[in-house]
Order: structure tokens, then sequence, then C-alpha cells
């Protein structure tokens, strides 16, 4: 993770230095310093604050070249961080460690019809157990990060996916968890920040667009700073194809959401989305897929293709890295995605000097996205308590 300029104050210093550990797992000394642009001494005065703090551990591991550095500076495995993924069958909790490993989880089913007021209930049922446990082992925690679909940047209250009332449920997280700080976002950016952090030899370090295709069609801008700024989600399903398309949930007609979401994708093969979901990334070789059914996939991902092209051409960028149910297909299934993409862009991708990468799928292993983004997020505060954030 490259930085654009000096770290201007001592927050922004210290989220650099959290962030390159949370994405690197761990760094030596010498590296980590040339990385935040610090000297050694001054890197060592900020890691003795990070260290009695409490964020930081030093581990003894053979040095990488003779000579070299034996210490390796990693995140501190006892700071505990608090995960709420909200998706369209579950909510899940959970709580676990800044390298993303989980002490406790609990998964809560959804009303088959949820409103405000029933998907209200369950989140209050969901974070008394989440109180509960924490209080029963004694843990003291540093973040929560809230994962909810559709979340829009600037409505808290709106949400077009799953019904509630996240000003409610930002009281109730006041209430119970009361001078812990707690931040909500799109499902899209907390998967972004997973694959970023936890995706082995993650295919971009630079600033790229992270597509989501999961239970909608949505995609984050990615940037290389620690900021609360640096993640921003962008709405990519609710392009309107063809007035006499598919119904989407939005209300509209031919939205590429309602060809590619997995709702749509479950309708295609001919089951349930649950049925799909049971099946995880081994439906592609469990569902038999006739040529039609094959022909219309294609021409679907084409269509996802084209939506992933106009949104690079409002704002360019080096690179795209598309998760979910795409990922999964053979490479002759995943051109038509990619010719959708050249048909949008002035030249293709060659002129346009687009990279484009698949990762894996994170669909199902709630609450792990809400868990990478509480780490990020602590990360953002470089630690600090949320008063002194303000102040530095």
């Amino acid at each position: 993770m490259e930085m654009s300029e000096q770290p201007r104050s001592r927050r922004q210093t210290r989220a650099a230095i959290l962030g390159h550990l949370l994405q690197s797992g761990g760094m030596f000394r010498p590296p980590l310093a040339k990385a935040v642009r610090l000297s050694e001494a001054s890197l060592s005065r900020i890691l003795f604050d990070l260290k009695a703090e409490g964020l930081i551990e030093e581990i003894r591991r053979p040095a990488p070249y003779f000579g070299g550095p034996t210490a390796l500076v990693s995140l501190d495995g006892s700071v505990a961080l608090a995960a709420i993924e909200l998706t369209g069958q579950s909510l899940s909790v959970g709580v676990g460690a800044m390298s993303g490993e989980l002490h406790y989880t609990e998964r809560l089913p959804l009303p088959k019809t949820p409103t405000a007021e029933s998907v209200g209930r369950v989140f209050l049922e969901a974070l008394t157990s989440l109180r509960d446990w924490t209080q029963r082992h004694r843990v003291r925690l540093s973040q929560i990060g809230v994962s909810v679909p559709g979340l829009g940047r600037l409505s808290v209250s709106d949400n077009p996916i799953i019904p509630c009332d996240v000003g409610r449920i930002r009281g109730m997280l006041g209430e119970m968890f009361a001078g812990v700080q707690a931040e909500f976002t799109n499902s899209v950016v907390a998967h972004a920040t997973f694959h970023r952090c936890r995706t082995e030899d993650y295919p971009f370090s630079g600033a790229h667009l992270f597509v989501f295709v999961g239970q909608g069609v949505a995609g984050a801008w990615m940037d290389d700073a620690i900021d609360a700024d640096a993640l921003q989600p962008v709405e990519l399903g609710h392009m309107v194809f063809g007035e006499g398309g598919p119904r989407c949930r939005c209300g509209h007609h031919g939205c590429v959401e309602a060809y590619t979401s997995l709702p749509a994708l479950a309708g295609l093969l001919g089951m349930s989305e649950p049925e799909l979901l049971q099946l995880g990334s081994d439906w592609v070789a469990a569902m038999p897929i006739s040529p039609r059914v094959r022909q219309e996939l294609r021409h679907r991902l084409y269509r996802l293709g084209l939506a992933i092209g106009n949104t690079l051409n409002v704002k360019p960028c080096c690179g795209v890295a598309i998760s979910g149910w795409p990922s999964l297909l053979a490479e002759t299934d995943r051109k038509a995605l990619i010719d959708g993409i050249d048909a949008c862009l002035l030249g293709g991708r060659k002129l346009a000097q687009v990279s484009l990468a698949f990762v894996p799928p994170s669909n199902g292993n709630d609450p792990r996205a809400a868990l990478a983004f509480a780490a990020y997020c602590l990360a953002c505060r470089g630690g600090m308590p949320a008063a002194s954030t303000e102040a530095a």
C-alpha cells in the first residue's frame, strides 16, 4: 500500500501503520518504516505507544536475510472487535480479532416477510446475545462494524433491500455498548474490505473498482489510503437495460440486478435461492447447465459487463476486481462479461488500460466481512478513541 504523501497528523500516521499491518498480516520494522515514509527512530517511538496501548505486538521470527531483523510487528491478537452482518436470510453477530479469527458467532433467521419492526426485533435479540457473551467472557470491545445491504452513503435510515431502521439500531448499540465506537456500511464495502485484507495475493494494490455480485449487484471504489472516505459504495444493479425485462425489487423492470443477482441466477437454474445458497460454490459442478441456459447465462453476464463498463466510463480506473458467482465460472463463460466491458469502454480494455481480475465469492461467510470492516475502522482512527481522532 503506497502512500501519496507524508501523514499529516498523529492519527494519520498511526492509521497508516495499523493499515499496513492489517493488510500484510505483519511486517519487519525496516520495510514498515519505508512503507509509511518514517525514519526507523520515528517509527520506533510510535510502535512503543501502540504496544503500550495493546494494539500491536512483536513476535520473534527468523530473519528474512542474514543479519536482518528478527522481530515481526503484527496486530495484537487480544484486541476484540464485534461484527454484525445483515443478509437476505439472516442476521449474524460475532466477536473476533483483527486477524479475522472469530471467537464467537450466532446467526438468527429473518422473518419470511421482513418489516422494519420485525427486523428490529431480530436485531434486539442478536445484540442482547452479543452483550451477554461479552459480559460473560469479560471481553472489552474496541470497535463494532455493522454491514447492511443497500445502505446508502448519505441516507442512514432508508434501506431499499431489507427494511430496517438504522437509527433505532444505532440507539440500541449506544445503550448496550456505551463507549464503543460503532460504524455502519453498505455490504459491498464490507466485502471489499474483507477481500483486500484477507484474500491471499489480492490482485490490486492501487485504486480500483471492486464489484460484488450477491443478493444485489454493487461496487465500491477502493483507494490506498487508510481513511474513512477511502471506500465509497457505488450502485451498479439498477441500471435499466429494457422496460420489458424482469421486475426488480426496486420497482423497475430490466435492471441488471434482476438479471444477474443470486435470486435471478437461482431462477434461471430452476431452483430456489435457499437451495442455491446451500450448494455454495459447488453449484457450478452440481448443476447441469443446458446449452439454452448457458446461452442465457452468457447473455446476462454480457449485461453485467455493460454495467461495469458504463461505470468505468463515468469514473475511469486501472483495475476491476469481481467477486461473486461469476468468479466460479469457466473462462469461456466469463468472456461474455469481459466482452460487455469492452463494448462500453472506448477502444476496449487494452486502450483504456484496465486490468480485470476475479476473486473468490465471499457469500455465506458472515459475519467475517463485517469483522474485516470493524478492523478497518479501528485502523482508520489509528486505534485512538473517537474524541481523540476529532482533535488530532
